[in-house]
This record gives C-alpha cells, sequence and structure tokens, in this order.
C-alpha cells in the first residue's frame, strides 16, 4: 500500500496537490516578471500543471476564480496596479485555456521516457508561446494602452518580454514536474510499494 492509498485523501472534494498548486499561485500572482523580494507570477505553469494532472472543467473554473479574485484583492487592498485590468483581461480564460490543453495533451503519454519527456516539454514551450501570442496581441488590440505605438514598436515590445513570460512557466513546469516525478519514484509513495 502506497502512502496515498494510506491517507484519507481519495474522498476530498479537492486533492492536496490541487491545493498546493493553487497556493503556489496565490503566493505569486501579483508579480509579472519577479523581483528580486519577489517570484515571478506562476499562473501559467499552474494552468498547465492543473491541466496535466487533474483535467477537470471545474477545477480550470476554480482555478479562473481565483486568478480574478487574487487580482481584485491585490489591486483593491495591497496597492498593486490595474494597469493589466483593461477590456482584454477577458482574454486571459483563452490564455489559460491554451496551457491547460498543453498540460491535458501531455497527460495521454502515459510512459516517461526520454523521448515523452522531450514531447511533454515540446507541448508546454508551444503552448505557453499559444498563451502568451493570445495574451499579448489581446492586450496591444484592446487595452487601448499602447494606442501611440505603431505595430513595430508594439511587435518589438512583445519580442522583449518573450523571454521572462517564457522562462518562468518553464522553470517552474518543469521543476515542479521533475520534484513530483522524484517523489513518485519513491518507495513510499511507489504505487507498488506494499505495506503495513
Amino acid at each position: 500500500m502506497n502512502i496515498a492509498q494510506r491517507l484519507p485523501v481519495q474522498n476530498l472534494p479537492i486533492q492536496p496537490g490541487a491545493i498546493a498548486l493553487m497556493l503556489l499561485m496565490a503566493a505569486t500572482r501579483s508579480s509579472h516578471i519577479g523581483t528580486p523580494f519577489q517570484l515571478p507570477d506562476a499562473s501559467l505553469a499552474v494552468f498547465f500543471l492543473a491541466g496535466l494532472w487533474f483535467g477537470g472543467n471545474r477545477f480550470f473554473a476554480v482555478l479562473l476564480a481565483e486568478a480574478a479574485l487574487i487580482d481584485f484583492v491585490v489591486i483593491q487592498f495591497f496597492g498593486v496596479s490595474s494597469f493589466c485590468v483593461s477590456p482584454a483581461y477577458a482574454f486571459l480564460i483563452p490564455t489559460y485555456a491554451a496551457v491547460w490543453f498543453g498540460g491535458k495533451m501531455c497527460a495521454q503519454f502515459k510512459e516517461s521516457n526520454p523521448s515523452v519527456l522531450l514531447k511533454q516539454f515540446a507541448i508546454l514551450l508551444a503552448a505557453t508561446t499559444l498563451a502568451f501570442l493570445i495574451s499579448e496581441f489581446s492586450f496591444y488590440l484592446l487595452s487601448g494602452r499602447h494606442d501611440a505605438l505603431d505595430w513595430s514598436e508594439k511587435l518589438s515590445k512583445m519580442a522583449n518580454f518573450y523571454p521572462a513570460y517564457i522562462k518562468s512557466t518553464l522553470i517552474y513546469a518543469t521543476a515542479i514536474f521533475g520534484v513530483v516525478a522524484l517523489l513518485k519514484s519513491l518507495p513510499v509513495f511507489s504505487e507498488d510499494h506494499k505495506g503495513a
């Protein structure tokens, strides 16, 4: 019997891993890029990993509600800038859906060999890039924040922002995936583990 079978988590309405992802988003959401004193936003990685491990539409909706609630609270009560809140804000739904469905695509792989891991990483990269394009194009088209810029300037700003946007998502997702894979390989968490 593995540790998950010994703990009464199967009957919980939400699994401990889902709670951990929600806590990670709550802890990091108020900073998109990060500072020396604050971790960068993990929201994209959270949606990707939630799609990978949990996949249900209800949990996707719960994460969307959590993201909106966090944004409201930090803007209203903690002085975080509302610069990103605009008519384009609604496009966070397809932005997060892109990485969510990327995670669901990765869940179809049942093996864990280098070839599969490379495919999953490629899907993560593609899904995060698609999320970036949805988020950025909708913001530049609908927010009214950069109307004075021509499209070459907008594209230049997007190109400069892309590495930081993608880097934090790739680091969070691969690090968390690696830690979970390592934990699952330990005898106490293994499905093959027999014991009292």
